[in-house]
């Protein structure tokens, strides 16, 4: 009895052991290979604000492309971008406002707020008070493309990505979303290019100046160029892409940015 006492007791204390042994070299990869995560995370983000453009080249740095876009951190409530006061209060959160992370943002309370459920169109919960935005310009320093960060809920998850505006702040050049869990074949068919083609051309106001960009069930009418096709069979997801589009160029998101700079471009 002794003995299988003692056999069970090597058993369990090679078992510890090794378990100790592979938490150990796991934890170290972790965090060793951090740092490579942490850059192909900023690569792949670049890669998807260039798509979003219309300029990514294949087979060129994504480094080098991204030499032509200007970030600059935007104040949502004004419409503006940022002074130094404003980004003393974003290091006084705990956030680089020279590589301004928003949904770390959306987390602090010192620089986002919650939404009620009559704001929250897009089912972001919390909105936060500072947004990063790139900027493509022309020779003479005008802005030639505007790229926004947008996210919302679909079905299963928060969508994450890029709508890119023409230089009059009213004609889309591109959508795309480089982080999501929707179906694939259904919801996930946010990402066929195919229908990410359709957003190109479109306005997202009327005539009136109302904002009338929409996400059609069964289909856009024929020249309608506020609507766009809804996903088939993901009618929750192209809802909440519907929902998360409006919300993001609406007073509460970056409405009043767009109306300041085709106010100054005017």
């Amino acid at each position: 009895m002794s003995a299988n006492n003692d056999s069970i007791k090597k058993t369990l204390v090679v078992a510890i052991l090794l378990c100790l042994v592979c938490s150990v070299i796991v934890a170290g990869a972790a965090v060793s290979l951090k740092p490579m995560q942490q850059i192909n995370k900023a690569k792949d983000k670049k890669e998807n604000i260039l798509a979003a453009a219309g300029i990514l080249q294949q087979g060129v740095s994504i480094e080098e492309q991204f030499k032509q876009v200007t970030t600059r951190v935007v104040n949502l409530d004004e419409g503006r971008f940022i002074n130094d006061a404003e980004k003393a209060e974003i290091k006084a959160a705990g956030l680089d406002p020279d590589n301004y992370d928003q949904r770390k943002a959306s987390k602090k309370a010192q620089v986002s707020r919650a939404l009620s459920n009559e704001e929250d169109k897009a089912n972001i919960k919390r909105l936060e008070k500072f947004a990063a935005v790139y900027i493509l310009t022309n020779e003479d320093g005008s802005i030639q493309k505007l790229i926004l960060p947008v996210h919302g809920y679909g079905l299963w998850s928060t969508l994450y990505g890029f709508i890119a505006l023409e230089g009059d702040m009213e004609t889309i050049v591109g959508l795309g979303f480089y982080s999501h869990a929707e179906t694939p074949g259904l919801g996930g068919e946010v990402d066929n290019p195919k229908w990410k083609a359709l957003w190109s051309g479109k306005k997202l106001h009327n005539d009136k100046g109302d904002i009338a960009i929409s996400v059609i069930k069964g289909g856009a009418e024929p020249g309608n160029l506020n609507q766009v096709d809804g996903l088939s069979g993901a009618t929750l997801t192209s809802r909440g892409v519907n929902n998360l589009v409006r919300f993001w160029v609406g007073d509460m998101g970056f409405g009043k940015l767009l109306n300041h700079l085709k106010e100054q471009g005017a």
